[in-house]
């Protein structure tokens, strides 16, 4: 067993020289700061990147490029035929031929359709029988009141003889008398079977349906065998029309205008149109008049505008962007100062106008004159230049000078 001396000489300290430190060591330690201090760096670059602030932009455009009157307005609308007609029989008959079928161009007068004319026809037959018959009463008449005629004179000469009586005389001129009658009679009969005659001539003329006018074939509505009818009257089975032409002459647009914009529109203001379908075709137009009634409930009020084109690419019923524009200055006249940008650039900051110029990589904070409003722009009359980029709705964190990723409007 160890006694308490050997173990007081176990706790004693070894103060003998150790090994030599290894430098090994020493370059681990840098080598972890020098990776340290890069991803730090690394960290700080994707740090900053990410709070670059993405932001809209715009490009400011000079109010004299070209002296093009500006838009003070933009709405939508609807291409609309002045003149469109459902051309239908002046009668109820069965179709028996159709002549015409969709997108078909037909010319004013142009037969679109037939109807049996049978009836027709037999009604003209009975009129046309029945001016004979008149006809031939009035030769009739005629030839009776020759004799009487002759005979009336002949008694006159004898009754100065002696020869006869008067009242011989008397019958023969109360003959003559009444047959001048019936023939007035008969002449006026005659006349009324002419009369009838023209009627079943319009009857049968009414078997044959005719363009009203020029235009083109939008709807095709009867087949034959069909029954046609300028009224309702047989349901389901009756058509009303035989088809529905469009005077693509007459093509306008109706536009609806907000209530609160409408005193920004005035009859003749140069319109600029925009057919959805074609968006890169700006078509000239005018105001041909604001109808002088609202509608409450929408709270809009309808303007017509005419179009200066015409093209067969519009058609009935397609959709419109057309922007009120303000009329061209006169020839001569200075140009205007300033440039437009959307209304949504423009802020408040301190109390004044002004708007985030982007160069490069960050926005600067720059105040301006603001001028009135055109349309969805504005006009900014000092303080930005054409061609300078402007952030279009800054967000409310966005300060002068701040590092911003750009999107072009």
């Amino acid at each position: 067993m160890n006694t308490n001396a050997d173990l007081l000489r176990e706790l004693r300290i070894d103060r003998s020289p150790g090994p030599p430190p290894s430098r090994k060591g020493l370059w681990i330690a840098l080598g972890v700061i020098f990776a340290v201090a890069v991803l730090a760096l690394a960290g700080w670059w994707l740090f900053a990147r990410d709070r670059a602030v993405p932001v809209r932009t715009a490009t400011a455009v000079s109010l004299a490029a070209g002296n093009a009157p500006a838009s003070v307005l933009d709405a939508s609308g609807y291409v609309v035929a002045r003149r469109m007609a459902t051309v239908s029989a002046k009668i109820t008959g069965r179709v028996r031929e159709v002549r015409i079928e969709e997108g078909m161009r037909v010319e004013e007068g142009q037969v679109m359709a037939t109807l049996d004319p049978i009836d027709a026809d037999a009604q003209r037959a009975l009129s046309a029988s029945q001016l004979a018959a008149a006809r031939s009463e009035i030769a009739r008449v005629q030839a009776q009141l020759a004799e009487a005629e002759a005979n009336a004179r002949r008694l006159q000469a004898l009754v100065g003889q002696q020869l006869v009586s008067r009242a011989q005389v008397d019958q023969a001129v109360a003959t003559r008398d009444a047959l001048r009658a019936q023939l007035e009679s008969a002449r006026r009969n005659a006349q009324v079977a002419g009369d009838s005659l023209r009627i079943s001539d319009i009857g049968v003329d009414n078997t044959v349906v005719r363009a009203p006018f020029s235009g083109v074939v939008i709807a095709k509505a009867a087949q034959p065998g069909e029954i046609v009818s300028p009224l309702s009257a047989g349901g389901g089975f009756t058509r009303t029309g035989i088809g529905t032409i469009v005077d693509m002459d007459s093509l306008e647009v109706e536009v609806d205008v907000g209530e609160a914009y409408i005193g920004r529109v005035q009859p003749k203001m140069p319109v600029e149109a925009t057919l959805n379908s074609y968006p890169d075709w700006k078509i000239p137009a005018e105001v041909i008049a604001i109808i002088p009634t609202a509608d409450r409930g929408k709270a809009t009020v309808k303007v017509r505008v005419a179009l200066k084109e015409k093209d067969a690419r519009i058609v009935p019923d397609m959709g419109v962007t057309v922007s009120f524009l303000e009329k061209a200055p006169a020839q001569g006249a200075e140009p205007r100062r300033g440039v437009r940008v959307p209304a949504a650039a423009v802020v408040q900051r301190d109390g004044a106008d002004a708007v985030f110029v982007v160069a490069g990589e960050t926005a600067e904070l720059r105040k301006v004159e603001a001028g009135g409003k055109l349309g969805d722009d504005r006009e900014v009359l000092s303080g930005l230049a054409p061609g300078e980029t402007v952030v279009v709705d800054p967000p409310a964190e966005l300060a002068h000078d701040a590092t911003v990723t750009t999107a072009t409007k």
